[in-house]
């Protein structure tokens, strides 16, 4: 279906939006601040967003919408087992890797930056990422169940470990800006699944 003209304009705000976050903070991105980068009066973002805490968690909303996009998605094409649990990781790698926001993960940034500021925007934030961890682990449970990959270990603890790989890559180059990383991440995923899978295909 087309999108409306509001729609997509409402969307190439998020947009800004989002990146302005990744790279500034989400607690300081304001109407104010989101009308001077996107060229617009203060007025016609009221239209979309009636406050500073809408225009937070609408930012959000679309983060997650893209992290669908560009992680879940097109994961959902691999077959369900070690195939999928694999391609899941990698997106999420090369969805840091290749910056699809310029600060790095929009949540990796912003639930450092909310951790102890409880409300709405914390919230959904923390909603946002139990849903990724928990369609990972389920991802896991699948490949146990189909016996692809050893089911002596909690398919929580698998998924948090194969996110944390992918977690640090992305803050390792926040911070070094060392690309080599990333490959470190991918290595690390497949060894862990490997040990308890037989090889993967490369």
């Amino acid at each position: 279906m087309l999108k409306t003209k509001g729609e997509r304009t409402r969307e190439a705000i998020l947009d800004t939006a989002a990146r302005l976050a990744t790279e500034e903070g989400l607690s300081p991105l304001s109407i104010g601040r989101l009308a001077e980068a996107t060229d617009m009066s203060k007025s016609g973002l009221f239209a979309h967003f009636g406050s500073k805490e809408e225009l937070q968690l609408a930012t959000v909303d679309h983060a997650a919408k893209l992290f669908v996009r560009e992680v879940i998605a097109p994961a959902r094409e691999a077959p369900r087992g070690v195939a999928r649990v694999w391609a899941l990781c990698d997106n999420m790698i090369d969805y840091a890797e290749r910056q699809v926001f310029p600060g790095g993960c929009f949540f990796a940034a912003t639930s450092s930056e909310f951790n102890n500021r409880p409300g709405p925007v914390r919230d959904r934030i923390a909603e946002m990422l139990g849903s990724w961890l928990s369609y990972l682990e389920h991802a896991v449970d699948q490949a146990q169940s189909a016996h692809e990959l050893d089911g002596s270990i909690s398919a929580r603890e698998l998924a948090f470990q194969l996110d944390a790989f992918a977690q640090a890559s992305n803050a390792r180059f926040q911070l070094f800006r060392d690309p080599a990383v990333f490959d470190e991440a991918r290595r690390a995923v497949r060894e862990r699944l490997e040990s308890l899978h037989p090889p993967l295909a490369a």
